[in-house]
C-alpha cells in the first residue's frame, strides 16, 4: 500500500541570499502510512514546526517535495488547495484563533470553506463536537465563554469537521491542566479509530509520545536523527539527552539505575518499568 504521505529530500530555507538565511530543514525524507500515530520531537528551532507547515502546503519546499497519495502537493494550485483539506493542521495554541459568534459558527467555518451543502456541514459540526466532547447546547455558545480546554476542542473540532485523511497536531496540549490534557488526548484517539486517520503530533511531553505513538520522528539540527518505534528510540536515551531533549519520567530513572551498575534495560512506559523491577528483584 502506497504511503500516504510522503517527504522526499525536503530543504527549507529561510531568508535565502541575504545575511539571515537560515536553513531550518535540510534533505529530510520519510514516509507515513494511512492510519499511523506518529510522534514528532526535537529541541526548539529543530524545525518541527517548519515541517508541519510543509505538510499540508502553507510552506513552499526550496527544494524536495511533499507527496500526497503519490501526488505533489505543489503540482498545481487546484492539488495544493485539496491538499489544505486532506490534510488539517492544529497550530499551537489554536483558541486564539477562534472568532465567531458561536461554538457551532466556528466549527462550520472549515467545512462552508469547503463549499458542502448546509446539511453536510450540520452533519460535521455535530459529529466533530461529539467527537471531542461538546455538547449540543455549548454549540450554541459564544466560544470566548468557554474554559482553556473547552475552547481546544471548538478549534481542534473546527479542523477534524473537514474529515482530514492526515490530522496535524502541533503541541495539542500545551498549557492545560492533567484532566484537559488526558481529554484532548483521548479525543485525537477517538478520532484516529473511528476515520482510520493518520496523526502526526509535535510534543515535548515525551511520557504522552512513548504512551501513545507507533513511530517517532526526532528532529535536531534541521535533519531527521531519528525514526522509529518509541522502543527503539528511546534506548537511545543518552543521545536524546546530548540533543538536549527530555526523555520518559520513567526511562531516567532505570537510565540512572544501569548508571548505578544495575542489570536493567532501557524502558519508556510504566508497565515494562514493573515487569523489569519484578525481573531485577527475582535475580533474573
Amino acid at each position: 500500500m502506497a504511503a500516504i504521505l510522503e517527504v522526499r529530500n525536503l530543504t527549507h530555507t529561510y531568508s535565502a541570499g541575504t545575511p539571515f538565511e537560515h536553513k531550518a530543514l535540510n534533505d529530510v525524507s520519510f514516509s507515513v502510512e494511512r492510519g499511523e500515530f506518529v510522534g514528532i520531537i526535537g529541541h526548539t528551532g529543530s524545525g518541527k514546526s517548519t515541517l508541519m507547515q510543509h505538510l499540508n502546503g502553507l510552506l513552499k519546499p526550496t527544494s524536495g517535495s511533499v507527496l500526497l497519495d503519490g501526488v505533489d502537493i505543489h503540482s498545481d494550485k487546484k492539488t495544493t488547495r485539496q491538499a489544505r483539506f486532506r490534510v488539517g493542521l492544529v497550530f499551537q495554541y489554536p483558541e486564539y484563533q477562534l472568532f465567531e459568534e458561536t461554538v457551532y459558527r466556528d466549527i462550520a467555518f472549515g467545512p462552508k470553506n469547503m463549499g458542502l451543502k448546509e446539511e453536510e456541514i450540520d452533519r460535521r459540526v455535530r459529529e466533530a463536537a461529539k467527537l471531542v466532547g461538546l455538547t449540543d447546547a455549548q454549540l450554541e455558545v459564544s466560544p470566548f465563554d468557554l474554559s482553556g480546554g473547552q475552547k481546544r476542542r471548538v478549534a481542534i473540532a473546527g479542523v477534524i469537521a473537514m474529515e482530514p485523511e492526515v490530522l496535524i497536531l502541533d503541541e495539542p496540549t500545551a498549557g492545560l491542566d492533567p484532566a484537559s490534557r488526558q481529554g484532548i488526548l483521548e479525543n485525537i484517539e477517538t478520532y484516529r479509530r473511528t476515520k482510520n486517520a493518520t496523526i502526526m503530533m509535535v510534543s515535548h511531553s515525551m511520557n504522552d509520545v512513548a504512551r501513545l505513538t507507533e513511530r517517532l520522528l526526532v528532529l535536531c539540527g534541521s535533519r531527521l536523527a531519528m525514526d522509529g518505534p518509541p522502543e527503539e528510540v528511546f534506548t537511545r536515551a543518552e543521545e536524546l539527552l546530548e540533543m538536549g531533549l527530555d526523555i520518559p519520567d520513567i526511562t531516567r530513572v532505570f537510565l540512572r539505575l544501569k548508571q548505578m551498575g544495575l542489570p536493567v534495560e532501557p524502558v519508556y512506559t510504566m508497565d515494562q518499568a514493573i515487569a523489569a523491577a519484578k525481573k531485577l528483584k527475582e535475580g533474573k
